[in-house]
């Protein structure tokens, strides 16, 4: 059959892509433009031209970037754990919506076996959760959690002529909380932003000042987000405080851990970074960051019964396609959804978390931390480099030191670039407190302390070939 052996080409390609990851530069880098030429994407064949699509898969692979390659270190994600890319494959072929027990009766309850299992963990007994896109959809959803619970004549009336509703998160938080202010018409100017003290965390006495203000002038908080792990600095806003503040002002506290939250698994740094998780209202991870299931895989759990969520995110007639259980159970998943079509991705998680279990991704984050202390302590005893502020926890914010004649900042930004495009490591970047930084993340099965000093040799010797090219200039 054509199937089969459009299957066995397929796997072939696989094969050869997987043992090769880890080889070579890390990308073939072309340009823009140049890549657009290379793929003839206004190319006419196609039609029923197997050969035509395998042209065009073997030039996406060609000049993919390898997640997995060891000189990958730019964002919160890396390669994929195998488990999850045999899951992958098998949602693929299956092509299947998660919204109702009827299509997708095995993620149904994969999707609330694992539910049980973060809510037991986290510690959010009677809770509920689902699965998500992705923490800025998660912590939109948080948002609107916390608005209709705590105003709930908003689900029918609007924000219309109610009281001013303001969200409070760190000067430092994902980007996603603007967009969720948007979305939820709050505003831009009723997401309030705290400062940060010396740690990247949020400065509580700049938080309570906030917090009074809003009240006396006839606004109310309604939603506090911790961050669990600032992208740039990594820093985790402390809960105790925060859990204090919410017994005088009645707000919502959600734990943003897309990054950081991953502590969660090991017990020694959960009671480093985030005591008294338990306590929180809600709280979100995406396991495709630092847990390496592939993309996209996300939890947001709530600390109320799944009565809650459905009331949350129910409207409009849903009687044609959710059912209950016999014993009045939520049975489809989809009701507690903001989606209607919901992807499977239950079973890739289920397959990581089988395979690996909570101790053997507690030793993957620990060891990750290990990694940064040591890359931290790299930087600081190569003279060519240095620290930009000291590391809170899995972020390494360094440059390349410069003379003083020569501006940081565009120099590290050309040293990066240069790096990237010779293919020789990819490293992100931030700004803290306006200075840019070379942000190094290590969530790579494949990058150990071998791999981090040819990462810091690569940034010096890019910096020295900069360095000299601009001495001999007239």
């Amino acid at each position: 059959m054509e199937q089969d052996k459009i299957f066995e080409r397929l796997m072939q390609l696989v094969i050869r892509y997987s043992h090769d990851q880890g080889q070579g530069k890390f990308v073939d880098y072309l340009d823009p433009k140049t890549l657009g030429q290379r793929l003839g994407l206004e190319d006419e064949r196609g039609r029923g031209d197997w050969d035509a699509l395998f042209t065009w898969v073997e030039h996406y692979l060609a000049h993919a970037v390898k997640t997995s390659h060891p000189a990958y270190f730019n964002r919160m994600w890396a390669g994929a754990n195998l488990p999850s890319v045999v899951g992958e494959v098998i949602t693929a072929i299956t092509n299947t919506s998660a919204c109702t027990f009827e299509t997708a009766p095995v993620s149904t309850l994969m999707e609330k076996y694992l539910l049980r299992t973060m809510l037991d963990l986290v510690g959010f007994k009677g809770g509920s959760g689902q699965m998500t896109t992705g923490s800025s959809n998660a912590n939109m959803l948080a948002m609107m959690a916390a608005r209709n619970g705590l105003a709930p004549e908003v689900k029918q009336r609007g924000l219309f002529g109610g009281q001013e509703l303001f969200a409070l998160v760190n000067a430092d938080a994902h980007y996603s909380m603007d967009r969720a202010a948007n979305i939820l018409g709050l505003g831009a100017d009723h997401l309030l932003k705290i400062p940060v003290d010396d740690h990247g965390r949020m400065h509580i006495p700049a938080l309570e000042k906030r917090l009074a203000e809003t009240v006396a002038a006839g606004g109310r908080p309604f939603f506090l987000v911790a961050t669990a792990g600032t992208t740039v600095r990594g820093s985790y806003d402390p809960l105790e405080p925060l859990l204090a503040l919410r017994e005088r002002y009645h707000f919502w506290l959600h734990v943003d851990g897309a990054w950081g939250g991953a502590v969660l698994f090991s017990d020694r740094l959960r009671h480093q970074f985030l005591p008294r998780l338990a306590q929180a209202d809600s709280f979100t991870l995406d396991f495709h960051k630092m847990l390496g299931t592939a993309l996209m895989c996300n939890v947001l759990l709530f600390n109320r019964a799944p009565s809650f969520l459905r009331e949350v995110c129910s409207a409009g007639d849903e009687s044609y396609i959710f059912r209950q259980g016999e014993d009045g159970e939520i049975r489809d998943l989809g009701t507690l959804s903001l989606q209607c079509g919901r992807r499977v991705d239950s079973l890739k998680w289920f397959l990581d978390w089988k395979f690996y279990g909570q101790a053997g991704l507690a030793e993957r984050v620990e060891h990750y931390l290990a990694l940064c202390q040591y890359a931290e302590d790299q930087v600081r005893r190569r003279p060519e480099l240095e620290m930009v502020v000291p590391r809170e926890s899995f972020n390494i914010c360094f440059r390349f030191r410069t003379p003083e004649s020569i501006p940081a900042e565009p120099f590290n930004k050309a040293l990066r670039d240069r790096m990237h495009h010779a293919g020789r490591a990819l490293v992100g970047t931030g700004y803290v407190s306006g200075q840019l930084a070379l942000r190094l993340l290590i969530t790579n099965i494949n990058v150990g302390e071998p791999e981090l000093d040819r990462f810091f040799q690569s940034v010096i010797e890019t910096g020295r070939e900069l360095l000299a090219e601009r001495s001999d200039q007239p």
